[in-house]
């Protein structure tokens, strides 16, 4: 399958899926600084893949795919302490969890591609 648009990058699309299920499951907590900077994060995954996508230039796509990277990794953290801090379902957490470790993967896999 060729890639025209960010929109069919499958990273991007488990992104968006990911960034979805968080704005659901945090919808009612009231930390709202934890809940901002994790919705935040969330949506930087999607947005730096689609912003490196955009540049049309395989050196700066790589650069925006480690942000993305790094953006799952902050995702992640904030999950291990939203669930310490019992204000998520456990269960809920763990599947946020390997949907952000898959995605992580994936972007590791396309940036050794390019």
């Amino acid at each position: 399958m060729k890639v025209d648009k960010f929109e069919d990058v499958l990273a991007w699309q488990k992104a968006k899926d990911l960034t979805l299920i968080i704005y659901r499951s945090f919808k009612d907590v009231k930390d709202f600084s934890l809940k901002d900077q994790i919705q935040r994060a969330s949506v930087s995954i999607m947005n730096n893949i689609a912003e490196g996508f955009e540049r049309q230039s395989n050196k700066e796509f790589r650069y925006f795919l480690f942000v993305a990277k790094g953006s799952c990794a902050e995702v992640r953290s904030m999950l291990h302490l939203a669930k310490e801090l019992q204000l998520i379902d456990s269960k809920d957490s763990e599947n946020m969890m390997d949907l952000s470790i898959e995605i992580s993967k994936m972007l590791s896999g396309f940036i050794k591609a390019l």
